[in-house]
């Protein structure tokens, strides 16, 4: 848990709950804030598998899955191609392309040309092209008379995006099975503030959505769970534009480790399906242990 990305602090949120579900579930338990020592930590430890509540670049991206390859020491959920792929969304975009899915069109472009000039009619997204839990995103609005200035911290090519206008919603694949679809209400957009902080966001479940939109966000996340090889638990966000039906359901991203923490969307859906948190969590283990 931990770990330097953008996403330490939730990462910390997430491990700490599964660490003590982990041990109400009869699991004996080390955490371990994953920093540039890790190897020799993990080799010291030796432990039977490794929980891998990381969250962000280097620790969903397929780095430090293939460090516990390397180690030969089983883990949770997916591998190194599907963290990968999902970690970059222009890659994971194609692949969902080419499976039949709904996205929105975007590119890859300098971040001083997106700062100069409209490279996408507005509305567009701007965002990094591999980071999650909205960080580092810009939405620039239809009436918008100039581009967006983008931070300094900003990498130096980024994805801009089609914006999807529309309701957000959600879907978690626990193995091959859709568990729930969840529409999440805030204020605003979802941001990293409506994600993690109590009170950000309304979470309603099961979505007051029609029956064939509900089918077919199972359906689609399903398939984007298997069109990127990912194993465990993954959640698959979604845009859906009321007033178009079926048309208006678009495809934004999936995440190949959800978030863990008391306000986090998978775990409600599991919940809701009728596997409380300690449960989830044994499944979890359980299924990576079979798997290594």
């Amino acid at each position: 848990m931990g770990g330097p990305s953008a996403e330490r602090e939730v990462s910390l949120s997430s491990g700490r709950e599964c660490a003590q579900a982990l041990r109400q579930a009869g699991y004996e338990v080390t955490e371990l804030d994953a920093g540039r020592d890790l190897p020799a930590r993990l080799a010291e430890l030796q432990p039977g598998m490794v929980f891998n509540a990381l969250h962000g670049r280097w620790g969903e991206d397929g780095c430090v899955q293939g460090l516990l390859e390397w180690l030969g020491v089983p883990y949770t959920h997916s591998g190194v191609l599907a963290s990968a792929l999902a970690m970059d969304k222009t890659r994971a975009k194609a692949a969902f392309r080419a499976a039949g899915l709904p996205v929105v069109d975007s590119l890859i472009a300098d971040a001083d040309e997106v700062r100069a000039r409209h490279v996408l009619p507005p509305p567009y997204v701007v965002k990094p092209n591999d980071e999650g839990s909205s960080v580092g995103v810009y939405i620039v609005h239809e009436a918008a008379n100039s581009p967006p200035q983008l931070s300094d911290q900003m990498p130096a090519r980024v994805m801009v995006e089609a914006y999807a206008p529309g309701r957000e919603l959600t879907v978690a694949v626990l193995g091959e099975r859709a568990l729930g679809v969840t529409e999440i209400v805030t204020e605003g957009w979802y941001d990293y503030d409506a994600k993690y902080k109590p009170g950000g966001s309304k979470h309603v479940i099961p979505a007051a959505v029609p029956d064939d939109i509900a089918a077919a966000c199972r359906d689609y996340a399903i398939r984007a769970h298997q069109a990127l090889g990912c194993r465990g638990l993954t959640r698959t966000d979604f845009r859906w534009d009321d007033s178009r039906g079926l048309d208006g359901l678009i495809l934004l991203e999936i995440n190949t480790q959800p978030g863990m923490t008391p306000t986090s969307l998978a775990p409600e859906q599991a919940a809701h399906a009728g596997m409380d948190f300690p449960a989830l969590c044994r499944w979890i283990v359980e299924e990576a242990l079979c798997r290594g």
